[in-house]
């Protein structure tokens, strides 16, 4: 049997993004593929990213999370899911430990991320400076700007969508700004396709993005590994990146996606910060029949 088996987990909500948390600090637990997908997979426990709480690495943060795919692939960065771990972490009856001024510090294996509270379910997130060399991306060939990149899907005289700005957020994103809304384009077909094109060796999240004035944004995302999303907070944070890169708005935009909206500044210091709702919809525990067959 799993030794997740009457584990307890909290189903929420980032800004409509479905966000599974689960505590195993003080436990030597960890959550392999096979158990993401199988949590996954089960209506009372489906999610776009599994936030999975162990002890912390460094004496100074609060935690450190692992954050999975629907995929059972494991992520850099969540920032929808970071403000859902940080409202257990301050909340939650069994979950919470004492944080001075509803401030917190995790660690993710992209890094440190702060968090700290506006107020009961408003969440900002530092989700830290991108990165935007190719090589960091990464890429998997040498691109010396990475505000476009040559990349297309669809006819070479009429292509469907071309020249992405790609961003390293903890994740490697590619953002193609359009003209029309992108409600108007299938991005559940385009895409696989981008998320596995071979210029992007560790795959990479596609997002269809509308600039509709100098501090608004519509966008759509395709997630690597969870497929299409209501919201994805690195989206958010890449798109405004690429935008602000492009002067097509200045460092700041309010991003609306369709869970909600969120809100996202590029910092003069090279931080990118992420505001947006929390909400919890329910709690469990995870039926041992669930991991039937898992070795």
């Amino acid at each position: 049997m799993s030794a997740l088996a009457h584990r307890r987990f909290l189903k929420m909500h980032g800004a409509g993004n479905a966000i599974v948390v689960l505590d195993l600090r003080g436990t030597p637990l960890r959550v392999s593929a096979a158990e993401a997908r199988a949590i996954a997979a089960d209506p009372g426990s489906s999610f776009d990213q599994l936030m999975v709480l162990h002890d912390p690495v460094s004496a100074e943060t609060d935690a450190f999370m692992r954050i999975y795919n629907t995929d059972g692939s494991e992520s850099g960065a969540c920032g929808n899911g970071t403000r859902c771990v940080a409202f257990a972490m301050l909340d939650d009856p069994a979950m919470a430990r004492p944080a001075e001024g509803g401030r917190l510090l995790l660690e993710t294996k992209a890094g440190r991320v702060g968090v700290r509270r506006n107020s009961e379910r408003s969440f900002t997130v530092d989700m830290g400076r991108p990165h935007l060399a190719w090589d960091e991306i990464p890429l998997a060939e040498p691109f010396p700007d990475t505000r476009r990149i040559e990349l297309q899907i669809g006819p070479i005289d009429a292509p469907v969508l071309h020249s992405p700005g790609v961003v390293n957020m903890g994740n490697p994103h590619a953002v193609f700004f359009v003209d029309a809304d992108p409600d108007t384009y299938d991005l559940g077909r385009i895409g696989p396709l981008l998320e596995n094109h071979p210029v992007f060796p560790e795959r990479a999240n596609i997002s269809v993005a509308q600039v509709l004035g100098r501090e608004a944004i519509k966008l759509r995302v395709w997630e690597r590994g969870a497929g299409l999303t209501l919201a994805c907070g690195t989206a958010a944070c890449a798109t405004v990146v690429a935008a602000s890169r492009l002067r097509m708005i200045g460092r700041q935009a309010n991003v609306s996606l369709p869970g909600g909206d969120l809100f996202v500044e590029w910092r003069a210091d090279d931080h990118v910060l992420m505001t947006g709702p929390v909400a919890l919809v329910a709690e469990g525990t995870f039926a041992p029949e669930l991991f039937a067959g898992i070795g």
